[in-house]
C-alpha cells in the first residue's frame, strides 16, 4: 500500500503510483510531498547537500512487517520538471516516484552499469509515461 503524506496544497491522486508500486513490491511505501524549503532541509541533514533536490529515498531494513521505505518528492521541483520537459505535474511526480522506488529496491544509477536506467525505461513504457526521465542523464 502507498501511504501519502501531502505537506503541500496540491491535490494529488495516487492511483497510478499505487499501480506502479504494486507492480514492483508487495511492501508498503510512504510518499511525502513537500516544498523546496523542506526538501532542502532534509537533503542537508541526510546528505550534507545544501540545496533542494527533486526526490529523496530512504530505504528501511528488510525486516518482517517493515515498510520498504520513504520517498520524499519536492512539488516545487516537480512543477519545474513538468514545465521543462513539457508534460503534466502528475506525470512528473510519477517519474520521480519511479526513480525513488527503484532506489528503495536497491538500484543505484551512480554505481551500476545502466541497470537502473533500463528498469526505469521498462516501467515508463509499461505505464505509458513520458520518456524524459531516461534522457535526463
Amino acid at each position: 500500500m502507498l501511504l501519502l503524506d501531502n505537506k503541500t496544497s496540491y491535490s494529488f491522486k495516487i492511483d497510478l503510483l499505487q499501480k506502479i508500486a504494486n507492480s514492483l513490491t508487495n511492501k508498503d511505501i510512504e510518499l511525502i510531498l513537500v516544498d523546496d524549503l523542506k526538501i532542502k532541509k532534509i537533503n542537508k541533514e541526510y546528505r550534507n547537500i545544501d540545496k533542494p533536490t527533486d526526490v529523496l529515498s530512504f530505504p528501511f531494513k528488510d525486516t518482517p512487517g517493515a515498510i520498504l521505505g520513504i520517498i520524499v518528492i519536492s512539488l516545487d521541483q516537480a512543477l519545474m520538471g513538468a514545465k521543462r520537459f513539457g508534460h503534466s505535474i502528475d506525470d512528473e511526480i510519477a517519474l520521480l516516484f519511479i526513480h525513488g522506488i527503484l532506489h528503495l529496491l536497491g538500484y543505484d544509477h551512480e554505481i551500476d552499469d545502466g541497470q537502473m536506467r533500463k528498469k526505469e525505461e521498462e516501467i515508463i513504457k509499461k505505464f505509458n509515461l513520458p520518456k524524459s526521465l531516461i534522457v535526463r542523464t
